[in-house]
């Protein structure tokens, strides 16, 4: 063959390799992504989608420099520790209409920084402690869940900075109050401080207790007591019953052995 045709043979060569390398070195191609889930690039921002893509989990093949995420929709019950430690620029995370019940401490870690916006409203959320949020500077939205309206939830809701708008729609599904469920949290703390009807029930709880273990106390001795003096009686009784030079020696003897 001419060594004209030989270059351009050797050129389109070396140029499928080097495409070829690059699509290897590629840190994750489309279809590592989990079905339903796709990057883009929303406002200059990276951005992954996972809306409605019946996800039971959070997915772990999200590109590390995604800022945006979005995991709204789906079925996820559980936010497990560092679930998101993997992606450190992350601006905003929504987990909003999933069917998340339980938060574990730690979920949110390595997100502190950078992380401005968290959506968890309409989920199954009752109760959360506030060691989830630790750390945390992002703008949060609980609205829309069936919340127990009680000490730790002032302590969350104290812990974390509510999105704009939000906190109305933080509602008590329950509460050991009756009179508090159905009304927006932020108005029963307003007129109520949980915690220290928390302590003052506990205080009352350990009173009563403390009673308990008094009254009990004073009844043993109380029985005590009449026990002893009704044996005094039956004994006293027994010595008046004997003749007299008998009787002499048993005082004589009940007054040794109480010497």
């Amino acid at each position: 063959m001419p060594a004209a045709a030989q270059t351009p043979l050797r050129s389109v060569a070396v140029w499928l390799l080097l495409h070829g390398l690059l699509l290897s070195s590629h840190p994750r191609s489309a279809a590592a992504f989990p079905k339903g889930c796709y990057p883009s690039e929303e406002e200059g921002l990276k951005t992954f989608r996972c809306s409605n893509a019946r996800l039971t989990e959070v997915p772990r093949d999200i590109p590390n420099d995604t800022n945006k995420l979005y995991l709204d929709s789906n079925r996820i019950p559980f936010l497990p520790r560092d679930a998101f430690r993997e992606l450190p620029l992350l601006l905003e995370l929504d987990l909003s209409h999933n069917a998340i019940a339980g938060v574990e401490s730690g979920a949110f870690r390595g997100l502190a920084e950078h992380l401005r916006s968290l959506d968890l409203s309409s989920n199954k959320l009752v109760s959360v402690s506030k060691d989830a949020f630790s750390n945390l500077q992002a703008k949060v939205n609980l609205s829309d869940n069936p919340w127990l309206c009680d000490c730790r939830l002032q302590e969350l809701i104290r812990t974390v900075e509510l999105a704009a708008g939000s906190s109305a729609g933080i509602v008590c599904g329950s509460s050991a109050q009756e009179e508090h469920v159905g009304k927006a949290f932020l108005q029963v703390i307003a007129d109520t401080d949980l915690c220290n009807v928390y302590k003052k029930t506990t205080d009352v709880a350990m009173l009563v207790t403390m009673f308990g273990w008094f009254a009990m106390v004073i009844s043993y001795l109380v029985y005590y007591v009449r026990q002893n003096q009704e044996d005094a009686r039956r004994h006293l009784e027994y010595l008046k019953s004997l003749p007299s030079k008998q009787r002499r020696s048993e005082e004589s003897s009940t007054i040794s052995t109480v010497v």
